[in-house]
């Protein structure tokens, strides 16, 4: 992508700054994030004139009009993204996924957006027992932010429909890479797992390990909404590698890149824990998406740049 302007919400985070250092190259950025996760030290490598940070929310209808105009993409990155943390407080999670999106949606609409690319989450398929899972499938959400950004896709759609906005949402699986951040207490597998090993402590595993995962590099995630913004494909669009891998083969796997002598340890279920997860890919191939990362390329890359 060359010569546009495009805004992200939540670039401060670790997708959103990934996504953001790859369109600054090229294209005018603006970054808005109220830094309650990002954090302004993952934006510290962009800058320039065709760079600008606006601390800011979602939930405030009138700033992201202002810096909407003359926008010709929005990605929109923006969640409390946990599960853990909406079972904890729903509401909260219910105000900034879907209200946030609304907003975001409504921006767009009256800035005149010529697409909005939506962050949706594999969690909209719950629990369901056929593998892979499809986007035709019908969803069985199972924890409140699942239900957030089901709504979520349900609103792109209807905004698509009546306002004539292109919308496409992208049901990221188990993202990881450079910039996720291990510390938080609602940290992603990976990074927890990778910290532990780091320190020479055992990576902690809940249930018996056994669940699958399909794990995505940030950097395929990053050219998907590239490529889906950049093409006339709307809807929605499963985005993973394509691969499942249990937790204990994962952990095995970091413990080996690592090179570390360390055993792993298991603890009881998490509740609303999915089982199995696994991405049919295929359809988001209209916009020509390839992942380019394996396992352990991906894995190698982001212990790399510890």
């Amino acid at each position: 992508m060359k010569n546009r302007n495009v805004a992200i919400t939540g670039g401060a985070g670790f997708i959103g700054a990934n996504l953001a250092k790859e369109l600054a190259t090229n294209n005018g950025v603006i970054i808005i994030d109220d830094l309650s996760v990002g954090k302004k030290e993952n934006l510290t490598d962009l800058s320039g004139e065709n760079v600008r940070f606006v601390k800011g929310s979602i939930g405030d209808l009138s700033l992201l009009k202002r810096l909407f105009r003359n926008v010709d993409f929005v990605f929109h990155q923006a969640a409390i993204s946990s599960v853990p943390k909406s079972i904890e407080d729903p509401l909260t999670t219910n105000e900034t996924n879907v209200t946030g999106t609304l907003n975001v949606l409504l921006a767009a609409r009256d800035s005149g957006v010529k697409k909005v690319i939506y962050a949706s989450s594999t969690a909209v398929y719950g629990d369901i027992p056929t593998l892979p899972q499809r986007e035709e499938m019908m969803p069985n959400p199972k924890s409140p932010y699942a239900i957030t950004k089901l709504i979520g896709e349900y609103y792109c759609q209807v905004f698509q429909a009546i306002y004539s906005l292109p919308t496409v949402s992208l049901r990221y699986f188990n993202v990881y890479g450079p910039k996720q951040d291990p510390n938080s207490e609602y940290a992603a597998v990976i990074p927890k797992f990778i910290k532990r090993v780091s320190e020479g402590k055992q990576p902690i595993i809940f249930g018996d390990g056994e669940q699958t995962r399909d794990f995505v590099f940030v950097s395929d995630v990053v050219q998907a909404n590239i490529l889906a913004a950049e093409s006339d494909a709307t809807g929605v669009f499963n985005i993973g590698q394509g691969r499942r891998v249990t937790i204990n083969e994962l952990a095995r796997l970091i413990i080996h890149i690592m090179n570390k002598d360390v055993g792993i340890v298991h603890q009881g279920e998490r509740v609303a824990d999915i089982r199995h997860s696994l991405a049919d890919i295929s359809k988001a191939g209209v916009f020509g998406y390839e992942p380019q990362y394996d396992l352990e390329k991906g894995l190698r890359e982001t212990i790399g740049n510890l």
